[in-house]
C-alpha cells in the first residue's frame, strides 16, 4: 500500500520562524502564538473561594471513553489540576487526552511552556457532540476533535484530540470511509512535499520505513478521499494543532486504539462546527470555538446561524437565554461548555466549581531529557539575559519529535541553552539541521572532553 500527501514537518512550535540571532530571538518569543493570551481567563483568581485540593485521583476522571444515553448531546465535566515544578501545559494536555488547542484557550492566563508551580490549570473534558449522525468517526475540524461510535459497543463514545492541515493544505470537509488501514507503514514522500523541504534545504529520501523518523507513526488508515490519512505521529506535542499537509494526526497512545477498534469500510464525516449547542440536565450550553483561517469570512454567518438555533431551542423549552453571556462566550471561543440561560452558573463560578484533582506525579509520558557527561557530544544554542525566556526554549527543543535534549544552566548574571546529550558527532549534527531548519539557530558544538 501506498501511503502519501503527510508532512515530515518540523514541530517547531510550528509555524513561527527564529531569528538566527538570539538577541532577537527574545523578542520573538514574546510574542509566539504559543505564549501567553490577554483574554478573558476562567481560572479563579487567588481569594476568590477557588475549592481546596481534594484527594481525586486522576484516573477517576474519564477523559476520552463515555457512556452515551440516547439523545444525549453533551458529556464530560471540567475539571482542574495544579501545575508542579517542569510541569508544561502540552505534558497535562496529553496526559489527560487534550490538545494544545484545548489546554491554551482554557488557560490564557498560563504561559505554555513555563507554568508557575502551584498555577490553577482548567481541564476542559466536556464535550459537545457535533451536530451529525452517531455513526462511525465524526471528525468537527473547528475544535480539532474526532468522535467515534462504535456500533459494537452501543451506547459508547470514544473520543479524542486531533492534529489536522495547516493553512493552504487544509483537511477536507464531507462524508469520506476507511479505506485500508496498514500498521508499521512506510511513508513515500510525495513530489510536492519533496519540493517544499527541498526548497527550504532539507531534502528528504523517496520513503520513510518505520521508526523514529517516520511522521506516521505506526498506524495510518487511508481515506476516502485520496492522498488522506488518519494516522499516528512521531511529534505528538503538535496534536491540537494545525501541522499537517491535511491528514488527520493523534497521539500515538490513541491511534493505537481506535486503530485495532475501526474496520475498513467505517465512514468518516468530516465537519467544520465552531458553535456547538447542547441541552443538558436541564440547562442550555454553548461552546465557542474561533472558526478556523478558511472559514473566518464565515464567522458572521456561522454566528447568526448560532443565535437562530439558541433562539429555536429556547423557545422549545420556554427558557431565557442571557444574550450578554452568549456574546462573551463566543468572543472567548475558548472551546468550553458554558451554560447560557439567564441565572444559571457564571463563567468565573464555572471554573471555581471545576473537579480539583490530585496531581499524578509524573504526567504521561513527560520528556525527560539525560545529564550531559563530560565523555558526551553537546552544543551551545543560544543565550538569554531572562531565566524565562531560557526555560521556553529548553522546554519547546525537548518537546520536539522526536525530542531534542536540552538543558538550562545558568551562566554568571545570563542563561544558556546547551542541547545535548548526544552520543555521536553524526548524532550532533542531525540534532543541529533541525534546530537550523526549525528555529533557524546556529548552534555551536560542544566537544566530549577527553579523560
Amino acid at each position: 500500500m501506498q501511503i502519501v500527501n503527510e508532512s515530515h514537518e518540523n514541530f517547531a512550535m510550528p509555524y513561527i520562524r527564529l531569528s538566527t540571532r538570539p538577541s532577537s530571538l527574545l523578542l520573538i518569543l514574546a510574542s509566539l502564538l504559543l505564549g501567553g493570551c490577554q483574554t478573558m481567563s476562567l481560572q479563579p483568581e487567588p481569594g476568590t473561594g477557588a475549592p481546596a485540593a481534594l484527594d481525586i485521583s486522576p484516573e477517576s476522571v474519564a477523559t476520552n471513553t463515555f457512556e452515551l444515553a440516547d439523545g444525549q448531546t453533551m458529556v464530560g465535566a471540567l475539571a482542574a489540576i495544579d501545575t508542579r515544578e517542569s510541569d508544561t501545559l502540552p505534558d497535562i494536555a496529553r496526559h489527560f487526552d487534550l490538545g494544545y488547542n484545548d489546554i491554551t484557550r482554557a488557560n490564557p492566563a498560563v504561559a505554555p511552556w513555563t507554568p508557575e508551580p502551584g498555577s490553577r490549570v482548567l481541564l476542559p473534558l466536556s464535550f459537545i457532540l457535533p451536530d451529525a449522525p452517531n455513526q462511525g468517526i465524526v471528525l468537527n475540524l473547528a475544535n480539532m476533535r474526532l468522535f467515534y461510535y462504535p456500533k459494537k459497543e452501543a451506547g459508547k463514545l470514544y473520543t479524542y484530540p486531533i492534529g489536522i492541515g495547516r493553512q493552504g493544505w487544509n483537511t477536507p470537509t464531507g462524508l469520506t470511509r476507511i479505506a485500508s488501514k496498514k500498521a508499521n507503514p512506510v511513508w513515500n514522500v510525495p513530489s510536492s512535499i519533496h519540493k517544499e523541504h527541498a526548497q527550504k534545504g532539507d531534502p528528504l529520501p523517496g520513503a520513510i520505513g518505520p521508526g523514529p523518523d517516520n511522521p506516521l507513526g505506526l498506524y495510518a488508515m487511508n481515506l476516502g478521499f485520496e492522498r488522506y490519512l488518519i494516522h499516528g505521529t512521531n511529534k505528538p506535542y503538535g496534536i491540537g494543532m494545525q501541522i499537517s499537509h491535511g491528514c488527520v494526526q493523534l497521539y500515538p497512545e490513541d491511534i493505537e486504539v481506535l486503530f485495532k477498534k475501526v474496520a475498513v469500510g467505517l465512514p468518516v464525516r468530516i465537519v467544520h462546527q465552531p458553535y456547538l449547542t447542547a441541552w443538558h440536565e436541564n440547562g442550555l450550553y454553548l461552546e465557542a470555538n474561533e472558526p478556523l483561517p478558511k472559514w473566518s469570512g464565515d464567522k458572521a454567518r456561522l454566528k447568526k446561524q448560532l443565535l437562530k438555533e439558541l433562539r429555536k431551542l429556547s423557545a422549545e423549552k420556554g427558557v431565557t437565554v442571557d444574550w450578554d453571556k452568549v456574546e462573551r462566550i463566543v468572543e472567548r471561543a475558548d472551546g468550553i461548555p458554558t451554560p447560557v440561560l439567564s441565572q444559571s452558573q457564571d463563567e468565573a463560578g464555572l471554573a471555581e466549581s471545576a473537579l480539583l484533582l490530585r496531581h499524578p506525579g509524573r504526567l504521561y509520558r513527560q520528556p525527560e531529557p539525560a545529564k550531559i557527561k563530560r565523555s558526551d557530544w553537546a552544543a551551545l544554542v543560544a543565550s538569554f539575559d531572562n531565566e524565562a525566556d531560557a526555560q521556553k526554549m529548553t522546554a519547546m527543543l525537548i518537546h520536539q519529535g522526536p525530542m531534542i535534549p536540552a538543558h538550562k544552566v545558568r551562566k554568571d548574571n545570563s542563561y544558556v541553552v546547551i542541547a545535548g546529550p548526544f552520543k555521536s558527532r553524526k548524532e550532533l549534527k542531525s540534532a543541529a539541521r533541525r534546530i537550523r531548519m526549525d528555529f533557524e539557530l546556529e548552534i555551536e558544538p560542544l566537544a566530549p572532553v577527553e579523560n
